[in-house]
């Protein structure tokens, strides 16, 4: 019952939305900016771009409203629009400094001793690391469904590619990832 709800109050907002009320699209901002930022700092490794981005993909979804299609999750055009954009700007940029911040504010813990801090920093960044040197399809398949919480469907959609794509990229990601990480932790201990 909370679910219809939520999905009837997007729905409602949405159609506000679309007639001008930019108070309603305020409410989805407030909705869905969180979500927006984390898949795009997860594909860029950078806070000030994820949120550039971010802000952005909401720029080109009040302006593209009407393009949007119901009963389509909104989440899902948003991070369409987002994983497009970041892509681009990453082409723009080509090499992108590796920053920490968002998963330093996450894992901040005032009870945890300073040496577990700096060891939790260091594997944040190494996994930051070890996301960034995926190919670009499969880091957007990997993030949309480890950090964006989306289904393989969902991301089928999201990036107009089939299921079975979706999943042989997935699998190609987390092996790459493992593969990545294991000689991370095995250079840290030589």
């Amino acid at each position: 019952m909370v679910e219809l709800d939520y999905q009837e109050t997007e729905r409602r907002l949405i159609e506000l939305a679309r007639d001008g009320d930019k108070e309603a699209f305020g409410e989805l901002v407030q909705r869905f900016y969180p979500g927006v930022v984390a898949v795009v700092y997860r594909l860029c490794g950078e806070v000030t771009l994820a949120e550039d981005v971010a802000q952005e993909t909401f720029v080109r979804a009040w302006l593209n409203l009407s393009s949007f299609q119901l009963p389509a999750p909104f989440r899902n055009w948003l991070y369409r629009i987002a994983v497009n954009l970041a892509f681009d700007r990453l082409r723009q940029r080509k090499a992108l400094p590796v920053t920490t911040a968002m998963e330093i504010q996450e894992m901040a813990d005032p009870s945890e001793d300073p040496e577990t801090v700096v060891v939790k920093r260091e594997q944040a960044t190494r996994i930051q690391q070890a996301i960034q040197s995926l190919p670009p399809a499969a880091r957007a398949v990997l993030v949309l469904r480890e950090y964006g919480g989306l289904s393989y469907q969902e991301i089928a959609t999201t990036l107009d590619i089939p299921p079975g794509t979706v999943m042989s990229r997935l699998s190609y990601a987390r092996e790459r990832l493992r593969c990545l990480l294991l000689e991370l932790v095995e250079e840290h201990h030589a």
